[in-house]
């Protein structure tokens, strides 16, 4: 089925493994030889949430009440509508778009293991998700499901879980019997998969019909490629699972902020422009991470995961750096749809605190961004000590690997694959938490009242971090690029999307501000003074001598 061979990729020299089987039949595969590997039983289209529809509850008991909950509390979404809802159940028509309900695949595609990472899920969430998986995935093409346990501590997935999944022929239970978090427990299931492809998933899915076969068909296009479905939402009250629409849409791809936050964005003009059709994949500059397949070979090759990050977080984005500048491409697959349960927090500890987040995205931003790296760690204080002070791990391996594998630096990155991100000064003239002297408050960007600069108790969180520009703004730049802005001939100022954006562009004069020698911030187009009155940020007549005219980063 595979032969190892090397090929060139721009200064990459990658050991290939081309999914090409000279027994192969020709042509293209029948709708017969891609059934799923378990039939699903008959379904009752008047049943609890059937044909993917949401649950509706009647009338509830007191005992009821609390049974929802105690399951929302425990799982941060509606478990007692999940436990309620069909193990097996459809999700309807194939609503997808024709170009993919057409799209046909040549035979011998490579076979997949599914790899479920759980700690402490709900039974019911838990094996839809598999069930899922066995009802949609061709037989033929789907070599195992391992589920691995990160060390749950329910009763239901010990024993009784290993019993069950007995029945099911191909689905196993790995298990790590101490907590050591997704990413060791990602690299466990890894290790014991017997199929050419990895296909990693949450525990809290299910997939819509002809999801596995996109996915697989691109890896053999693009055996460079990881490739993720587009993810759908399964509502975390109602479990309404939101299926695609027949016309084609403009989609989301990943992306980041300089808090080295995953976010979700509108694909660009040019990507859009780039597919022909909806079977085109989507470059993605980053990805969620959760749910993805590779090359079992490939992801071996281009260096796993890092494994001493520790338990969760920063996982997704250190991949998505690392497989771009290291020569392979993200992308995500509109015509492969799963679903997944968008919690609002995750219900679990860490054992180590949450505090591992930051030292995971520390280790990823040493490695990997170069001098970039300053941009967060302005924005992380917490980051920025734990860089000083060195206790982020050993990151030789690492190094070593960026070597090793040519990799390109995160200059080539931004220009190459995210020209559209908003690079902010690596050294900007100030930056933290701007205090007003004379309310002993700071100011706060507040997202509720449309970018409107308010007074908040001094926290050093994302909304009140500010820059000092070269250009003499006043940017909040950890997702939006906004400045404060001094309209003419209003009192009150407000946040707008900075004018100058580089490439020639010019700096508004509304958003310059001259910091004067004694701390007084002053517009030049209105001759006035940013000052605190009656808790409200406004311009005033300047005043030097004024403790309410005068600001500090702190």
């Amino acid at each position: 089925m595979t032969s190892p061979e090397l090929k060139d990729v721009g200064d990459h020299q990658l050991p290939m493994t081309t999914f090409t089987d000279p027994k192969c039949p020709l042509g293209f595969y029948s709708k017969e030889e891609l059934k799923p590997h378990l039939k699903r039983p008959p379904q009752d289209p008047r049943a609890p949430g059937a044909d993917g529809r949401p649950f509706v509850p009647g009338r509830m008991t007191p005992a009821e009440l609390r049974e929802k909950q105690k399951g929302l509390a425990k799982n941060q979404f509606n478990q007692f509508a999940s436990d309620r809802i069909s193990l097996h159940r459809s999700l309807g028509s194939d609503t997808r778009h024709p170009d993919c309900l057409e799209q046909r695949f040549r035979r011998c595609l490579p076979a997949t293991s599914v790899i479920i990472v759980f700690h402490n899920e709900a039974w019911s969430t838990l094996l839809r998700t598999v069930y899922s998986v066995l009802h949609t995935a061709p037989a033929a093409l789907l070599t195992e499901i391992l589920l691995v346990d990160d060390a749950s501590t329910d009763d239901h997935l010990k024993m009784h879980l290993d019993e069950y999944v007995q029945q099911l022929k191909i689905v196993h239970v790995l298990r790590q019997r101490e907590r050591k978090g997704l990413i060791t427990a990602r690299l466990l299931g890894a290790q014991a998969a017997r199929g050419e492809i990895l296909t990693f998933l949450d525990s809290h899915c299910e997939c819509f019909p002809g999801w596995l076969e996109p996915l697989l068909a691109r890896i053999v296009e693009q055996p460079t490629a990881v490739v993720s479905p587009k993810i759908t939402g399964i509502d975390r009250n109602s479990l309404k699972f939101s299926k695609p629409a027949t016309d084609r849409q403009l989609h989301s791809r990943g992306s980041f902020d300089w808090s080295l936050t995953f976010r979700w964005e509108t694909m660009s003009k040019e990507e859009n422009k780039r597919r022909k059709n909806e079977t085109y994949p989507i470059r993605t500059p980053t990805f969620a991470g959760g749910l993805f397949s590779i090359s079992k070979s490939y992801f071996e090759h281009i260096g796993t995961y890092d494994d001493q990050m520790e338990i969760w977080g920063g996982d997704n984005l250190e991949m998505s750096f690392r497989v771009w500048q290291c020569g392979g491409q993200l992308e995500i697959i509109p015509c492969s749809l799963v679903g997944h349960i968008f919690r609002i927090k995750s219900p679990h500890t860490f054992p180590k605190g949450r505090s591992v987040v930051t030292r995971n995205l520390v280790r990823l931003a040493e490695v990997w961004m170069d001098d970039y790296k300053w941009i967060f760690y302005h924005r992380n204080r917490r980051a920025a000590a734990i860089a000083k002070e060195n206790t982020f791990g050993d990151i030789s391996e690492r190094l070593k690997l960026k070597e090793r594998l040519n990799c390109k630096n995160f200059t080539w990155y931004l220009k190459n694959i995210y020209p559209e991100a908003s690079v902010p000064d690596l050294r900007p003239v100030m930056f933290g938490v701007l205090k007003n002297s004379g309310s002993k408050r700071c100011l706060q960007v507040d997202k509720p009242e449309g970018w409107k600069p308010v007074l908040q108790r001094c926290c050093i969180g994302p909304q009140q971090y500010l820059e000092y520009t070269s250009q003499q703004e006043l940017r909040h730049n950890i997702d939006k690029q906004l400045c404060l802005h001094a309209t003419s001939g209003a009192a009150l100022v407000s946040f707008e999307l900075c004018h100058f954006k580089g490439n020639g562009s010019t700096v508004a004069r509304e958003q310059v501000w001259h910091f004067t020698q004694g701390n007084n911030l002053k517009n030049p187009s209105s001759g006035k003074c940013l000052a605190v009155g009656g808790q409200v940020v406004k311009m005033s007549a300047c005043a030097p001598t004024s403790l309410y005219q005068r600001w500090v980063f702190i």
